[in-house]
């Protein structure tokens, strides 16, 4: 079967009603035939069935055991780190997403879990640091904001080896272009805000397990801590992901011809895209994905973030706003928006610059969302005459 009808066909038809719309069960409690009798529902913290109709379509998608909803992304990740304790250290990726890097920096490092930061587009820097504290490796591939690809396959491998749990943010990916789970991961997360639901319209996240045992884990952490996705959420989310075949295909078509545009501008220093020879560990990308994704991140020759502020402030269909992963273009600087939290030395030292431009490249015409770039760089140019003078 092919992945769009899969994808189309994941999404159960209403059992009670022959609804071809899984219904939205706007409902906090569910009557019980005796105590502890029911349908099996109680309570919708616990189970709610619009809910449950996407964390098992995501499962299916990420050819996991199970999956799980939660009210946003960050929700998500953090559910994960509720799996370690004290005294336990997690790898993870140095181009990280700024909100894990929060959370993980300035939560749960107080509660004496360590962070160690590495590059891990080269696995031997990840083998080079395990340690007997180590219980977590957590990568993204492709990253935010430089669309780092690291070898998921050679990671697992080094997690295999040393009892340790492998986490894999595919966010940029989707489930449509990357599999983790078929890679060796233990984990996917989501933030079901991006590509899932693609309309800019919801916050979620999604945790799929590879094994039902830590699924359970999962399941009970989400009942425990409560930050679950409502119904008319989840059903959003389930909207989205019969289209997202179709999206993704859409969204790496038109951010291989804006990349390919970029390395052509000579106000622009690096081009960030996977689906360019001159990516770093394009090879690698290739081999582990189907398509390359719809952000594409470039830098300039001259890293002024007065000049990146004039392009980005200029862009007529890319608007400048946070997120990514819709059907409209979104620009963002990540030095100011994103990855402010990050401290400045650790963002640059991950390539995150003050010139550094994110586009999340939506579903217009490439033509329209070139021409728009080309005008917006001609005005900054304009409005910045002095900066790039000197």
């Amino acid at each position: 079967m092919k992945e769009q009808t899969q994808i189309l066909h994941s999404i159960p038809v209403d059992e009670l009603t022959g609804s071809i719309s899984v219904p939205i069960y706007q409902t906090s409690t569910f009557v019980q035939e005796a105590p502890g009798v029911n349908k099996g529902y109680d309570y919708s913290r616990s189970n709610n069935p619009t809910r449950k109709a996407l964390e098992d379509t995501i499962a299916k998608l990420e050819n996991g055991t199970s999956g799980y909803a939660f009210a946003s992304g960050l929700a998500a990740i953090d559910a994960v780190v509720k799996l370690l304790k004290t005294g336990d250290e997690i790898i993870a990726v140095d181009d990280i997403y700024g909100g894990a890097f929060r959370l993980f920096t300035h939560v749960y490092e107080k509660f004496g879990i360590s962070i160690n930061y590495v590059d891990s587009t080269n696995s031997d820097n990840i083998a080079k640091v395990v340690t007997s504290k180590t219980k977590l490796i957590w990568i993204e591939s492709p990253t935010n904001p430089t669309l780092k690809i690291s070898d998921i396959i050679a990671i697992a491998a080094i997690a295999k080896k040393n009892d340790i749990l492998l986490c894999v943010d595919n966010t940029f990916a989707s489930p449509v272009s990357q599999k983790p789970i078929d890679l060796g991961a233990d984990i996917v997360i989501h933030s079901a805000t991006k590509y899932i639901s693609g309309h800019s319209d919801l916050i979620a996240g999604l945790v799929i397990t590879a094994t039902q045992e830590l699924g359970d884990k999962i399941k009970f952490i989400q009942n425990a801590s409560g930050a679950i996705l409502g119904p008319f959420d989840s059903w959003l989310a389930l909207r989205g992901i019969e289209t997202l075949s179709l999206r993704i295909r859409q969204h790496a078509e038109n951010a291989q011809k804006i990349a390919e545009f970029l390395i052509q501008e000579k106000l622009i220093k690096n081009v960030y895209y996977p689906g360019l020879p001159s990516h770093h560990n394009h090879d690698i990308a290739k081999k582990q994905q189907k398509y390359f994704g719809g952000i594409v991140t470039f830098d300039l020759v001259i890293d002024d973030k007065e000049l990146a502020t004039a392009i980005v402030t200029n862009t007529k269909l890319f608007k400048l706003a946070e997120s990514l992963g819709g059907v409209k273009s979104l620009c963002c600087l990540p030095c100011e928006m994103t990855h402010k939290s990050i401290p400045a030395e650790k963002r640059y030292r991950s390539g995150v610059t003050d010139s550094l431009i994110r586009l999340s490249v939506g579903l217009e015409d490439a033509d329209d969302l070139i021409a728009d770039i080309k005008q917006a760089i001609e005005i900054a140019v304009k409005q910045t005459a002095e900066i790039i003078a000197k």
